[in-house]
């Protein structure tokens, strides 16, 4: 994750994009690609919406590629190790979301769900 991180900052560094961009174009931008995903599955019922991102893998290849890019050019903009973070996550996740309590169930408590957070 490091060597992306760096990967993307040296990317935009060469084009003076570091610069250029705010982080409140940069977190429209993440909005707005969540959007595109979104508009392939908004409007399906459960049952088909495996078969509608197995249809659309390409789409959704392109959504993953260009969120990582986008959560690596935050990470580094607001210098922030990225790798340490999702560690940091998922060290509290393991805490959060016992496996005992929270196999093959959701984690919305509003739902019946387990979030040791709250």
């Amino acid at each position: 994750m490091k060597v992306w991180q760096q990967k993307i900052k040296a990317f935009n560094d060469e084009r003076d994009w570091s610069k250029l961009w705010s982080m409140k174009d940069l977190m429209l931008n993440v909005v707005e690609e969540t959007g595109e995903a979104w508009n392939i599955i908004k409007w399906l019922r459960d049952n088909e919406l495996e078969a509608a991102v197995a249809k659309n893998k390409d789409k959704f290849e392109d959504f993953i590629g260009d969120q990582l890019y986008l959560i690596l050019k935050i990470a580094y903009m607001t210098g922030v190790d990225a790798e340490a973070a999702i560690k940091r996550t998922m060290d509290e996740y393991e805490t959060r979301f016992p496996v005992k309590e929270t196999k093959g169930k959701h984690a919305n408590i509003k739902s019946g769900g387990i979030d040791r957070k709250y």
